[in-house]
């Protein structure tokens, strides 16, 4: 048996410190899904987020979308008790600890920069843009793990049509909100605060690009962007930025957090590419959550063929 020194290690190689604690409820689960299966009860149903006390309220009208994978779900208790979210602290178990009196209400998002109707837009009044779809998303981080979530929203291309962007605007800027008292992480000078990030408009008006406020057919949990968010499956996760607050549009490419932070590890476009590694790990392979075993990674996280041709002609090693 081969035996590694702590220093030889990868991170990516690491069992989540919130599976390896909750490998009892894992194997309770499993017991559960027996159970269930032989009394005729749908696994879904064990596992449902209406079962947690972390449970938002439900979306009516929710549609189902042809865009989702049919991949088996991540359970929701992993989605909302393993996440990356620096504002509210860096280990992976704290958000849902440190979001869990965030105050979601009021909020309002300003529409900035070059476009026709610049204007500040209740969050209610930005949920009623569009009928709510499902969409069943892959979402790849950069630091090796994967999620399968049936996120809840409308494509981004709905807000930005309604706004009349000029034709100077070529990138799209989120900013996320900056609070020190709501946000107890953002006391830490982890990041460059707030949090900041962009697309190219060709990008953000990729019907893949989802205006996300909810997942499970419920509201969006605080540790997981509540309210308002973006999901982008082709690209890794700290792309996705969470409770927008400004949605500026922009003839230059905007300065993204990561990027400011650290250049030689994070870029502009963060693409999900498997043949362009870490500098401290490589992004061959991914675990799923709630899975032991690495798959590989696919290019674009397995969409290439609604987004690929976004990048033509580009050079995606150098364009990271």
């Amino acid at each position: 048996m081969l035996i590694k020194k702590a220093e030889d290690i990868r991170s990516s190689e690491i069992t989540p410190k919130s599976l390896y604690l909750n490998r009892r409820k894992f194997l309770a689960e499993a017991a559960m899904a027996g159970a269930a299966a032989a009394i005729g009860v749908g696994l879904k149903e064990t596992i449902s987020p209406s079962t947690s006390v972390l449970a938002g309220n439900k979306i009516d009208g929710v549609k189902k979308s042809s865009l989702s994978t049919t991949e088996t779900v991540t359970p929701y208790n992993d989605v909302t008790h393993y996440n990356n979210y620096y504002e509210f602290g860096t280990e992976k178990d704290e958000p849902a600890e440190m979001a869990k009196n965030f105050r979601t209400r009021p909020w309002k998002v300003k529409i900035e920069g070059q476009v026709e109707k610049k204007q500040e837009l209740d969050i209610d009044t930005i949920l009623k843009m569009a009928p709510p779809e499902e969409r069943i998303y892959r979402h790849r981080c950069v630091e090796g793990w994967s999620i399968v979530v049936p996120w809840v929203g409308f494509s981004l291309s709905e807000l930005i049509k309604r706004v009349n962007p000029t034709s100077k605007a070529r990138y799209v800027e989120f900013t996320s909100l900056f609070d020190l008292t709501r946000m107890p992480g953002q006391r830490r000078q982890v990041l460059d605060w707030p949090y900041v990030e962009g697309l190219r408009m060709d990008e953000a008006m990729n019907p893949l690009a989802l205006l996300c406020f909810g997942m499970y057919g419920e509201e969006l949990p605080n540790q997981d962007g509540a309210p308002l968010r973006i999901v982008l499956p082709w690209k890794y996760g700290f792309k996705s930025s969470k409770a927008i607050v400004r949605i500026r549009f922009v003839e230059k490419q905007p300065l993204n957090s990561w990027n400011i932070s650290a250049p030689m590890e994070y870029g502009f476009y963060a693409n999900v590419n498997p043949n362009v590694d870490h500098p401290r790990w490589s992004q061959a392979k991914e675990r799923r959550l709630g899975e032991f075993l690495k798959r590989p990674t696919l290019m674009f996280n397995g969409y290439g063929d609604q987004v690929a041709s976004l990048y033509n002609g580009m050079d995606l090693k150098k364009n990271y």
